[in-house]
């Protein structure tokens, strides 16, 4: 085994001649592909890249439905945003001015005894 390491450690590889090392680059040269330009992408497709794709839009649009669903009619235990803002003791809105403590004050009304 020692006798091949040094046969192979003593051989030497002639250098690659010019003329065939400047015939392979020219053919390597002719076989790569020419750059081609690129569409660049719509505003609605960089949008919908930047959102997940029709994915993250799907989510997005049941989301919207959802939350103009609860919106339009919201369930009764939820105040109505409306009436709140305006002031008015009538509806839902009435449900949540009571003294005594129920699901929806989460403690932030309820004073210390």
């Amino acid at each position: 085994m020692m006798d091949l390491d040094a046969l192979l450690a003593g051989a030497k590889n002639p250098p690659a001649p010019d003329a065939l090392m400047g015939r392979v680059l020219e053919d390597a040269l002719k076989e790569q592909p020419l750059p081609t330009l690129r569409e660049t992408p719509t505003m609605m497709q960089q949008v919908l890249a930047v959102l997940g794709g029709w994915q993250g839009m799907g989510g997005l649009v049941a989301a919207t439905c959802a939350g103009l669903w609860i919106g339009i009619s919201p369930p009764t235990n939820l105040p109505d945003g409306l009436i709140s803002l305006l002031g008015s003791d009538t509806g839902t809105a009435a449900v949540f001015t009571q003294q005594e403590p129920e699901l929806g004050s989460f403690g932030w009304d309820l004073e210390e005894s």
